[in-house]
């Protein structure tokens, strides 16, 4: 396990006391005469602001308070409304950046985006712009890159930004990269006239929980003089890859890696709404739309954002400390590996990535019976050929077991041993 330099595990008053010691430095809008913001704490007549209601309870005060959290908060200046939860953020961000995906401190920028879709499509954006800005590229000369297993937020993003995107085929049997369908895509994609990349490689697909070798990309574009700018999407897998499988190439360690997505809201159980992006210092300022009255101006797809959803994440992961969250995670691996076996031990086909909390079956062991029971989600809603398993920390040995017998059509009971 690696040193830390922002992650430490609090406790629960130590917790309380900085998010309290926060909202102290931002705006009041009952105490204060605020007059020019367009925002107020959230209605009273229907949310509680009761006192010894809010007083042990940190994140929904800092509901309650309302910050908007407009804009980045890693560079330049902000709104002086919310420094308080503003430096939270911060935290936040750095944290993720250093000791999650090992970038040398106070190298990132980012901010908590409303999902990985808005964060996956906020790389995209800064990258095009990039390239039309530096290379003076139109936009038929730039191509996004991705595996056919990416999630559909690529598709958004070519559709929003007027790109072309090219995607590369998966081996059906362990999801990995298929390097002579890429090469052809490449080729494919310079006789059209792309000549600058966007690539996107998984730490994680949503649906199978498979893991892309970026050097695959890498070596194929670089062998043919392409240039490119790499993005990780770690929506799902940000928060729980690099503690199963530490050393890997999807974080800030590669030379190639600008940016990451992660999500909070999957792995780390914050509310929906809590995306992360990263990206290294100087590539953000490629989505700055000269926003003149919001103090900094803003560089963010989203504009402004609750800055409760900052205060989730920092509470989540000072409640559990790195060695707490390697401990959940150790735990997850060996749950995951468990229902692997009982599936070996009956032949059931299924795929499952080494690193990954994902198990999916093959659709034919699964009826639509069991798939609506379970609340297995397919590949496909038309014609299913797979079937997923998410093993979160609520889908305990207990519940595996009933779907397993549900599997076997209750001919057999699965043991324990």
């Amino acid at each position: 396990m690696s040193t830390y330099n922002y992650w430490e595990k609090l406790t629960p008053d130590a917790i309380r006391a900085r998010v309290f010691e926060a909202l102290e430095q931002n705006v009041d809008y009952k105490k204060q005469t605020i007059l020019g913001i367009p925002a107020s704490y959230l209605d009273d007549k229907v949310f509680s602001q009761e006192e010894t209601f809010l007083k042990n309870a940190p994140f929904i005060s800092t509901m309650v308070q309302n910050p908007n959290h407009i804009g980045c908060h890693t560079l330049g200046t902000s709104e002086p409304f919310f420094k308080g939860t503003q430096a939270i953020e911060q935290e936040v961000i750095e944290l993720c950046a250093t000791d999650i995906l090992k970038a040398p401190p106070k190298t990132i920028d980012g901010y908590i985006a409303s999902g990985g879709t808005e964060a996956n499509i906020q790389a995209i954006w800064i990258y095009r712009n990039y390239y039309q800005q530096e290379h003076h590229a139109p936009s038929e000369q730039i191509a996004i890159l991705c595996s056919e297993d990416s999630h559909y937020s690529m598709d958004k993003a070519a559709n929003l930004l007027g790109l072309a995107i090219y995607k590369i085929k998966v081996h059906n049997t362990d999801r990995s990269i298929d390097t002579t369908s890429l090469e052809h895509q490449l080729h494919h994609a310079v006789r059209q006239g792309k000549k600058y990349f966007i690539v996107i490689a998984n730490m994680m697909t949503t649906m199978y929980g498979s893991v892309d070798e970026s050097d695959f990309y890498t070596d194929a574009l670089q062998k043919n003089n392409l240039p490119f700018k790499l993005h990780i999407d770690g929506a799902y897998g940000g928060f729980y890859y690099p503690f199963a499988a530490e050393k890997n190439t999807l974080d800030f360690s590669n030379e190639h890696v600008s940016s990451v997505t992660l999500d909070a809201h999957k792995m780390a159980q914050a509310p929906y709404g809590t995306g992360i992006f990263l990206a290294r210092k100087g590539l953000i300022a490629y989505a700055n739309t000269k926003a003149g009255y919001v103090e900094g101006e803003d560089y963010t797809l989203i504009g402004s954002r609750s800055g409760a959803n900052a205060i989730a994440v920092w509470m989540i992961l000072m409640t559990n400390g790195p060695f707490g969250w390697y401990e959940k995670i150790f735990i997850l691996q060996k749950r995951t590996q468990w229902m692997c076996d009982k599936l070996s031990e009956q032949n059931i086909v299924f795929y499952r990535h080494k690193g990954a909390n994902i198990i999916t079956i093959e659709s034919k062991y699964i009826t639509a019976d069991t798939a609506l029971k379970f609340g297995l989600v397919p590949d496909n809603h038309a014609q299913p050929k797979w079937y997923k398993i998410v093993l979160m920390d609520h889908v305990t040995l207990e519940k595996l077991m009933l779907l397993l017998a549900d599997i076997y059509d209750q001919k057999i009971t699965p043991s324990l041993a």
